[in-house]
This record gives structure tokens, sequence and C-alpha cells, in this order.
């Protein structure tokens, strides 16, 4: 979404199209990042996709207030003591600004550090009631 925005922002005449995210089989997002990850905090690091799927499934139950949302990321992440959470967001599927009530397509991301290591992941709220699509930005 970031890039695709920069594109129009630059008025780069292409398409920017959103794939999904690769993940490993315990759900954390491939990146070059993870190899600097200790062992430790591998083994910790898939809290990212399991605070990203708290905030989908109680999203997917009907709740729409993005600080609602946001606390249950928040609070997921906060139960691993490795992590030190940089930031959770809910915002706007197109401009990306943050949004008090999800009521069109939102994006779901954070970033957190393990140690030196940044990681960011995120989870589209698309509206289709199913699992959507996610993708990395």
């Amino acid at each position: 979404m970031v890039i695709r925005q920069m594109a129009r922002d630059l008025a780069i005449g292409t398409e920017v199209v959103a794939c999904p995210t690769i993940r490993e089989p315990d759900g954390l997002a491939l990146s070059s990042r993870n190899v600097h990850l200790s062992a430790e905090e591998r083994a910790a690091a898939p809290v990212l996709r399991r605070a990203l799927l708290a905030a989908r499934s109680r999203w997917e139950a009907g709740e729409a207030d993005a600080d609602r949302l946001r606390d249950a990321m928040f609070e997921v992440l906060t139960q691993e003591p490795l992590v030190d959470v940089e930031y959770v967001s809910i915002a706007d599927g197109a401009s990306l600004a943050e949004l008090d009530r999800i009521d069109r397509p939102a994006l779901a991301s954070l970033a957190v550090r393990f140690g030196a290591t940044r990681l960011i992941d995120n989870e589209i709220l698309d509206g289709t009631g199913g699992t959507g699509r996610a993708g990395s930005v």
C-alpha cells in the first residue's frame, strides 16, 4: 500500500499488485531479517502473526472500534517479554491514515524489535468476511 501510494504520488505509470505474504509454518513472514534473530527470538517471533490474527478475529466478529483492535494486538505482543513494540496500527486501506472506526478496507500493521532486529507485518481487513489477503508492506 505504501508503494502503491508512492507510485500515485510520483505519477509513475505502473500498477502495483499486492501478493500474499509467504510465511513459515509457524506464521512468521519470510524476511531476510529473520536470520538476525537468536534462537530464542526466532521462537518468540510468531507473536507478530498471533497479534494480527487477534485483531482479525475480533474484526470478523463485528468489532469496528479501531482502538479495541489496536489494544488486542498490543495485548498479545506484550505477553512476549522479548518484544519491544514500536507501533500497532489500524489504518485506512488507501490513505494509511489511522482510523477511529473500521467502515472501509483497513490495514492492521505492527512493528516490533527483538534486540536490534526490527520486524514488521500486516493484515488487510478488506471486508471479504473471510481470511482476505495479507500482504507485506
